[in-house]
């Protein structure tokens, strides 16, 4: 899962980044409005964390023109506590939740948790597919109750495909959800992390879809053109 984080403060943009990082996401940075903008408008992100006062175009104006264009991703905002119009006026303008600064990280990890599950249509902060668990919360996956031992690319994969269950999801996909705009991408690692998951997972829980590209699901639950391999 990829997020954008928008913050003019480098401490706090920092902090953020690193908590997120390490609860499994692929985060990219803005530090002011007309940044983030041109991210947001050109890039694929599963959240976005977006702060309100930002130089260079202010919070609102950049949801604003991201929702006018038809750009659809979870945004969370950051207002300040005693500004109760900028969480109206964010929620207004196309904002899915608030955090009111100081924060908790550990609430900004939940919300957008939340906002992400909620996107792909998921209620449950842990999501199944047959014996195959993942914990949102925890960060942490497992088989049959055993826990999977996972680099941070096969659970960025796993933790796609398990947002995604049923649905064919391309290399192109996943390739521009697992990596930051910095990474060097070939779509071609996609294969090799999927044959890994695939070993550690067991069973045929991951198909390849002729053309197209994965599918999570149990297996004789699907339909059209798939292979193991």
């Amino acid at each position: 899962m990829r997020i954008l984080v928008v913050e003019d403060d480098r401490d706090l943009n920092r902090q953020l980044s690193d908590a997120l990082v390490d609860a499994g996401y692929v985060v990219d940075q803005a530090y002011d409005g007309e940044e983030g903008h041109f991210l947001g408008d050109t890039e694929p992100y599963d959240a976005v964390v977006l702060d309100i006062g930002l130089p260079e175009m202010d919070g609102i104006s950049v949801l604003e023109r991201w929702r006018s264009g038809g750009r659809l991703m979870p945004v969370l905002i950051l207002t300040a506590r005693d500004r109760w119009s900028d969480k109206v006026a964010g929620i207004d303008a196309g904002a899915d939740d608030y955090v009111a600064k100081p924060y908790h990280l550990e609430e900004v990890l939940a919300r957008i948790r939340a906002l992400i599950r909620r996107a792909a249509g998921h209620a449950s902060s842990e999501l199944r597919c047959g014996p195959v668990l993942l914990d949102t919360k925890a960060s942490k996956a497992s088989v049959d109750g055993q826990p999977l031992k996972l680099t941070s690319h096969e659970y960025r994969l796993l933790s796609y495909l398990m947002h995604h269950i049923g649905e064919v999801v391309s290399r192109t996909e996943l390739v521009e959800h697992m990596y930051d705009q910095d990474f060097d991408r070939d779509s071609n690692t996609i294969e090799v992390f999927v044959g890994r998951l695939r070993k550690k997972i067991g069973g045929d829980y991951i198909e390849t879809v002729r053309g197209l590209g994965y599918r999570m699901q149990e297996p004789g639950n699907g339909g059209g053109t798939a292979e193991k391999g």
